[in-house]
């Protein structure tokens, strides 16, 4: 599913195909932009910020997507087979002369103004692969609620802006917490590693094609926690276990070993 790092390295494959190249065909599938026609323009740059993508047009212009949980940008080459779904799931289509970038199943596209960017993404915390990324300032953001849970607080953008499903698991287990926790109880050694470590995961992901946090490039050994429900903990051979847990918006699948994670947790 789409994080930072994910989001980042679609950023970037864009930039590749696009930038510095003349439309020759636009396409957004979205009734509300049905009739903005961008051939002609040339695109500027494209950019990643949490995990919201922007796509800079000439004329002062901003292509604005978010991949959500299924959502892609796939790249063709003239004469391709587009291979990212059915027609009917395709949202976006911006190509110039060399490539085709084709938008499956997104859930937010919409065109707006440059200078009004902010009004997409200014809701946003630090970014954790981005210029403005500021630790103390994140730290901050999650530690306003004291009461609520720590995958929350983390999930929810507004604190800081990169984090998903996925890393919340990981992040929890190498903190040696529960996401359940309320973040007022973290200790102040924890907490003061916890945007560190956000930080460091997806920086160290923000290149590879599969996440790891284990240190171990084998299937189904990547990652400690997430997607492992019932198989024994890689420390210490407990089952993982699962349980769900809001971020404000919809519920969402969570991992933790109960034993190197103690602390409160879901009791079903």
């Amino acid at each position: 599913m789409p994080e930072g790092d994910t989001v980042l390295q679609a950023a970037k494959r864009l930039h590749t195909a696009l930038a510095g190249q003349i439309l020759v065909r636009s396409d957004l599938r979205v009734p509300r932009f049905a009739t903005a026609d961008l051939t002609g323009r040339t695109v500027v740059d494209v950019i990643a910020r949490g995990k919201h993508l922007m796509t800079r047009i000439e004329g002062g212009l901003t292509l604005h997507s978010h991949l959500r949980m299924d959502g892609s940008w796939k790249i063709y080459a003239p004469g391709e087979r587009w291979r990212g779904g059915p027609t009917h799931q395709i949202r976006a289509i911006l190509a110039n002369a060399s490539h085709a970038a084709v938008g499956y199943r997104l859930p937010v596209l919409e065109l707006l103004r440059t200078s009004e960017e902010s009004k997409a993404v200014g809701h946003l915390g630090p970014d954790l692969l981005g210029p403005d990324w500021d630790p103390d300032k994140a730290l901050s953001n999650v530690l306003r609620d004291p009461a609520r849970a720590v995958g929350e607080a983390v999930l929810d953008q507004r604190n800081l802006a990169g984090i998903g499903n996925v890393f919340k698991s990981e992040l929890c287990f190498l903190l040696g917490i529960t996401p359940w926790l309320p973040v007022g109880e973290l200790a102040p050694e924890t907490a003061r590693q916890l945007p560190l470590l956000c930080k460091k995961l997806l920086e160290v992901n923000r290149d590879r094609p599969n996440r790891m946090t284990t240190g171990r490039d084998r299937p189904g050994e990547r990652l400690y926690v997430y997607g492992r429900a019932a198989r024994p903990c890689m420390r210490c051979r407990t089952p993982i276990r699962v349980a769900e847990q809001g971020d404000g918006s919809r519920e969402r699948p969570t991992y933790w070993c109960p034993t190197c994670q103690p602390g409160p947790h879901p009791t079903r």
